[in-house]
């Protein structure tokens, strides 16, 4: 028990917590509705953390009575207790992985939901192919996190795939689970569209940004941007509505483009994409160390594009890798089937080093 509060660190879990209560009894919280409720979101996590601990304690607990129990057991037969404390220690350890994968979410926008786009690259029909892969691994994980999605773009092409997708993801700590799948994510197969059966690799882009609050939003000239409406190209009912009323924003000084079509009017369509700019033009404000957007010149609509953070090859051998911690995993199906557990926490504990924390 000793070593797990000092894994977690419970009682500086505890001050923290004291803090935020004396902060919220302050008289003058409601002075400004935005921070207090940010107060109170940070209170709630705090306070969950503290009884999922306190949970584990307890049934960690259980297991040393029932370890204890069994020791004092005159009786050679314990094949059901110790089926009994397997399930028990098994449960415990996948607790602690979800607890400590949790704690180590401390990023400025970690607890926000997130906005995730998919865009197929260098591959032709099999990069789209694959770009609609992702997009359906992305939204079994968030359902196997219970997160909410919401997709806001969806332009499938004639042939196989998508060629774009764009996917709110809210829930608690949402961005801060899925910010490390920002990058280019490589495919290697035998291509289903190629007759010659040849081996094809495809590229696909994620870009991975967290929807800001009105406090982070930045500020957009209307002249910087061009506006055009299209119809939308989905998939009917499936995906998102379509009609007339889709809409694109470039933001001229920096080439970002952003889509939306998922509602029924124009007016409603233009709203969501603004917001989707705000929050991509804040994200890159800050990357980049500028004071404000006037400072960002030149595409950066290809600032992503580089060397893939991830492969996933299901030919000649199945194994998934992420280039940027060596975790890997032979699993390939069961990966694009949303279990990318693996894959995030390792690369939050590899962050957690870089940034000194224990």
């Amino acid at each position: 028990m000793k070593k797990l509060e000092s894994l977690f660190d419970l009682s500086k879990l505890k001050e923290k917590l004291t803090e935020i209560n004396e902060k919220v009894n302050d008289s003058n919280l409601w002075d400004n509705p935005d921070k207090a409720k940010e107060l109170l979101i940070k209170k709630k996590s705090a306070e969950d953390s503290v009884l999922e601990y306190e949970s584990i304690g307890n049934e960690i607990l259980d297991i040393e009575t029932l370890i204890e129990l069994l020791e004092e057991e005159e009786s050679s037969d314990f094949e059901e207790e110790i089926k009994e404390l397997n399930t028990q220690l098994k449960d415990v350890d996948e607790k602690l992985s979800v607890l400590k994968i949790k704690i180590l979410l401390k990023g400025k926008y970690d607890s926000k939901s997130a906005i995730v786009s998919i865009h197929a690259g260098t591959g032709g029909v099999d990069a789209m192919d694959w770009s609609n892969m992702l997009y359906r691994m992305y939204v079994r994980y968030c359902e196997k996190k219970g997160f909410k999605v919401t997709v806001v773009e969806y332009q499938d092409d004639t042939e196989a795939g998508i060629k774009s997708a764009t996917l709110i993801v809210e829930g608690e700590n949402a961005y801060g689970y899925l910010k490390n799948e920002h990058g280019v994510h490589r495919l290697v197969r035998i291509s289903p569209f190629n007759a010659a059966g040849k081996r094809q690799t495809s590229f696909a882009l994620v870009e991975v940004t967290p929807q800001v609050d009105d406090d982070f939003a930045v500020s957009i000239n209307p002249e910087d941007l061009r506006i055009d409406t299209y119809r939308s190209s989905g998939a009917g009912g499936q995906h998102v509505n379509t009609t007339d009323s889709a809409i694109r924003i470039t933001h001229i000084p920096t080439n970002v483009v952003v889509t939306c079509q998922n509602e029924r009017s124009q007016h409603q369509n233009k709203e969501v994409a603004m917001k989707l700019l705000g929050a991509k033009l804040a994200k890159l404000k800050e990357e980049e160390h500028k004071e404000n957007l006037n400072e960002l010149k030149g595409d950066f609509s290809l600032i992503t594009w580089g060397a893939q953070i991830r492969s996933y090859v299901f030919q000649p051998y199945t194994m998934v890798k992420d280039h940027r911690t060596g975790a890997e995993k032979g699993n390939v199906d069961a990966v694009m089937d949303g279990d990318l557990e693996y894959f995030i926490s390792e690369k939050l504990k590899e962050d957690s080093k870089e940034e000194g924390i224990k």
